[in-house]
């Protein structure tokens, strides 16, 4: 069994078979665990000089807000651009946001507003980065059946350095503060730049078109709401990331109020997110066909919703982390299956703009949760808010299963027409 799993040509760790794919992989994974650290003790910082989960809301807001306004262009110019070069411009800017917040904090002059002007900065940069970034992991795989499980091991790094990154960010923010965390981010951009200096892209060369970039963006919406998987798989992906994803935004809340902990228990809760999506996401890279993965979505939501109703309600430390790594689980499992059956069933020219409207589903819709998050704690407290979200995941998951056979059929029908049944 150990043997067949690392098997590059057909086990879990096939799509390192691919030089290009290996050198991302092993950038993003360094990179990613920097970009963690920074997230957790960004958050800690501001509830520490604040005190407010209001003002947490809508750090939050301001950090997303840009990703929701910039993307689904984003996603025009990936069909248009050569993404290798994107990518570096994109990483090098976001270096250098985490390098300035550094020294800012470092040298004591930093101010509230600073952090969101920061973070507005920021959200412009990972607007156009991530939809080009899930873009080109299809540039970095030679054959398309590989695709699924190059965009898991993908997710599990990403859930790796979620698990690593705050379990060292409540350390060095207790030991040294939060001004060397964003140091230390700014320092991994370096291992990803490096990285994509190496890789060698023979893919696609960049698409020249008549047409302006809103009559390529109104196709592109036209294609992904015509086509009925794609529009509810990224409905409910909507609808979970603006009700149920936000509950992050109150986790300093839960550690310091409910659980009476510090940063330590803050980076517990965080990685055990971390752990469960690591687990999602390694379950669904053991996985060789697309039948199930088409199955994994609306249980996967149901998962994660179940999992933040039971955690709301948790004063307990233990069952807490449990209840956060079962919703890391089903979180995990949703993204990236509703990222597979997409990528594999989107018209290649089409790609960069239904992964915009992917990325704007999962990311867009969170600038106005985590200030509708922020604003009802504020009302009705942290418990009950994370229990509505909770709830609402729920009865997305049920919705959408009722469709469910209908949607299995369409998907499979487009998997059969592009030779992958």
């Amino acid at each position: 069994m150990k043997k067949k799993l690392l098997d590059f040509e057909s086990g879990l760790f096939r799509s390192f078979n691919y030089r290009n794919y290996r050198l991302f992989f092993g950038g993003q994974c360094i990179s990613l665990i920097g970009t963690w650290i920074q997230l957790l003790a960004m958050s800690w910082l501001v509830y520490r000089l604040t005190n407010s989960a209001l003002l947490l809301g809508i750090v939050g807001f301001a950090n997303e807000l840009p990703v929701f306004l910039f993307t689904p262009f984003a996603g025009v110019l990936a069909d248009r651009w050569k993404r290798h070069r994107a990518l570096l411009a994109t990483q090098t800017l976001a270096m250098l946001q985490a390098l300035v917040l550094a020294a800012l904090v470092l040298t004591g002059r930093l101010q509230t507003w600073q952090i969101i002007c920061l973070g507005v900065f920021l959200g412009c940069v990972n607007a156009f980065d991530m939809p080009i970034r899930q873009s080109f992991i299809a540039d970095l795989v030679d054959k398309k059946e590989d695709l699924g499980n190059a965009i898991a091991l993908n997710s599990s790094m990403f859930n790796a350095a979620r698990l690593v990154g705050p379990s060292i960010a409540g350390i060095l923010v207790s030991l040294v503060g939060e001004g060397l965390c964003f140091l230390v981010n700014g320092i991994s951009y370096f291992a990803v730049i490096v990285a994509l200096l190496a890789v060698k892209v023979t893919g696609r060369p960049a698409e020249k078109r008549r047409g302006g970039v809103f009559q390529d963006l109104k196709e592109g919406f036209s294609y992904a709401y015509g086509f009925i998987p794609i529009r509810y798989i990224l409905l409910l992906l909507a609808l979970v990331s603006l009700i149920g994803m936000p509950y992050t935004v109150l986790m300093p809340v839960f550690a310091k109020d409910i659980l009476g902990g510090g940063p330590h228990t803050l980076g517990f809760l965080m990685g055990a997110t971390g752990l469960g999506a690591l687990i999602g996401a390694v379950y669904l890279a053991s996985q060789k066909g697309l039948y199930g993965v088409i199955n994994n979505i609306p249980l996967a939501a149901g998962v994660f919703g179940a999992g933040l109703v039971a955690f709301s309600h948790s004063t307990d430390l233990r069952l807490s982390l449990a209840f956060l790594l079962v919703s890391g689980f089903g979180m995990m499992v949703q993204m990236a299956s509703s990222n597979t059956v997409l990528q594999t069933v989107v018209d290649d020219n089409k790609r960069g703009r239904v992964m915009s409207f992917y990325v704007l589903s999962f990311r867009g819709m969170a600038p106005f949760g985590s200030f509708m998050t922020g604003a009802l704690a504020d009302r009705i407290g942290a418990v009950n808010t994370l229990l509505f979200g909770g709830l609402a995941c729920l009865l997305g998951a049920v919705v959408y299963a009722s469709k469910l056979k209908h949607l299995r059929s369409v998907i499979l029908k487009a998997y059969a027409d592009k030779g992958l049944a």
